[in-house]
């Protein structure tokens, strides 16, 4: 699609729609992933083991290893931060005080803050029925979090707050890399930016590997989370990027707080408020409405 425009127009048909599936399950699941491992390895390490099993699981694949243009590597070292390590590093640290259910609830924002990013950084007004879309999809947000949030039982404000960032770091991130999705393929992309990733976080991740206690539940959710949540799942979002543009390919994550509460709830032992459970519901009213294409 072209860089310069905000939306393709081209439907959610069955393609769109089983990518976004699976995206959803991978994203909602990654909030499990990383409440399991914070708690036998410290936050910093979170995002160094994270980039680096992601990155060797795409690598692994000969698609990744398609050669680049030495003049988009800035811009790659600049998505390595940016989309990467930063809220890679954001996410662990805020579910030190936010239960991974809200974690995962918080995340399904994406539609709204990417909305917003795009129409600045494009200069380019979403429709007005775009609009609607994701202001109902940022109601049903803030009705998840805000009985968690006013109780203090499973949220607090600095952690809303890292989410937030975090989230605008994607919102930000995608659109640093859409002319590079434009021209390569997304596994070409992802590959070399979760290397970059791992560059960036390794100071870091490796001071912090001796408080590593390497327990077989923290190996695997790390596993996973790097090579699912992390490879896969991005890989998957850059195809979805390409076909509908960046509003739209934020579709699977107002779904990710359905699967995060559910794993939290049924592994974690959280609670879930009547109020969030109302809010998931306005939340996929805003998925379906945001999936719709961009009619002017």
């Amino acid at each position: 699609m072209d860089a310069t425009q905000a939306d393709t127009n081209r439907g959610f048909g069955f393609a769109e729609w089983a990518i976004a599936a699976a995206m959803a399950l991978t994203w909602g699941a990654s909030f499990l992933f990383i409440d399991v491992i914070i708690r036998d390895a410290p936050t910093l390490f979170v995002p160094f083991g994270r980039a680096c099993c992601g990155a060797a699981a795409l690598w692994l694949l000969p698609a990744s290893r398609a050669r680049m243009a030495r003049a988009h590597w800035p811009r790659m070292v600049v998505l390595g931060m940016v989309w990467m390590a930063l809220p890679f590093w954001l996410f662990p640290l805020a579910e030190r005080t936010v239960a991974s259910s809200i974690a995962g609830m918080m995340n399904g924002a994406l539609p709204v803050v990417v909305a917003a990013v795009t129409a600045v950084w494009l200069r380019q007004a979403p429709s007005a029925a775009r609009v609607v879309a994701v202001l109902v999809g940022f109601a049903g947000i803030v009705l998840v979090a805000l009985p968690s949030v006013i109780e203090g039982t499973s949220a607090d404000a600095p952690g809303i707050a890292m989410l937030v960032g975090a989230i605008l770091c994607y919102a930000i991130g995608l659109n640093v890399a859409r002319p590079l999705l434009d021209a390569y393929p997304p596994i070409v992309v992802l590959a070399r930016v979760l290397t970059i990733a791992a560059v960036w976080s390794a100071p870091t991740g490796l001071a912090a590997v001796g408080e590593v206690r390497w327990t077989w539940p923290m190996l695997g959710s790390l596993a996973a989370l790097g090579a699912l949540g992390s490879g896969m799942a991005f890989v998957l979002f850059g195809s979805l990027l390409r076909r509908t543009g960046p509003v739209r390919a934020m579709v699977p994550t107002y779904f990710t707080p359905v699967v995060g509460t559910v794993l939290g709830v049924a592994f974690n032992d959280e609670r879930i408020q009547a109020l969030s459970i109302a809010g998931m519901g306005v939340v996929i009213l805003g998925a379906w409405l945001t999936s719709r294409p961009d009619g002017r």
